[in-house]
């Protein structure tokens, strides 16, 4: 008797939730720091914009050292 494969349709369906929410997240934290620090300084959405940039980065940073390197030398 054969075992059943591995990888179905929905093998990569996990995988890509946790991205997507990782980039959200990572918006929503940085947008949030950025509104916090403008009320606080008392100015109109600058830092948030900053904030919404840097969260942004952050995630996709996060993503890549996930995801995104080889495991290998092999390159």
């Amino acid at each position: 008797m054969s075992l059943p494969p591995d990888h179905d349709g929905w093998s990569g369906v996990g995988t890509g939730w946790t991205i997507t929410s990782t980039l959200i997240a990572g918006i929503l934290v940085g947008g949030g720091v950025g509104f916090l620090v403008d009320r606080l300084v008392g100015t109109p959405r600058v830092f948030a914009a900053i904030g919404i940039v840097a969260g942004s980065v952050a995630g996709i940073y996060v993503v890549y050292l996930r995801y995104g390197r080889s495991d290998g030398g092999n390159d």
